[in-house]
């Protein structure tokens, strides 16, 4: 039979462990970095440089009429053509600076600085 301490001090240690679960899980979440959208439209990407944070995914929207493509001039990502409303996305995983461009329509440039 256990003693009423024994009982307290097991719920004490179960409550203590919870607490720590959840407050490891809202650490996770605030530590996570937020997802980053690059508008593609009227030829051009939006923003044309973006500074971001090690494990951060990009998402490029094509917003235009034309198909268009993201990829980096290092090779490292390399999108099919995305058609009106397609999209690609790429999570950034070592600090660095990326250059990316259009391969359908070269003119079309950005970076993206992972520190």
């Amino acid at each position: 039979m256990r003693s009423r301490s024994g009982a307290a001090t097991s719920r004490i240690g179960s409550g203590l462990a919870l607490l720590a679960v959840v407050l490891l899980a809202g650490y996770a979440a605030w530590a996570a970095p937020s997802p980053v959208t690059v508008e593609v439209k009227e030829f051009k990407f939006r923003p044309e440089a973006i500074s971001i944070a090690p494990g951060t995914t990009v998402t490029w929207l094509n917003d235009d009429e034309e198909p268009h493509t993201i990829a980096s001039t290092d090779g490292v990502f390399r999108s099919s053509a995305l058609e009106s409303g397609g999209r690609f996305s790429y999570t950034f995983g070592k600090p660095g600076t990326y250059h990316y461009f259009c391969a359908i329509h070269p003119h079309m440039r950005a970076d993206v600085v992972v520190r």
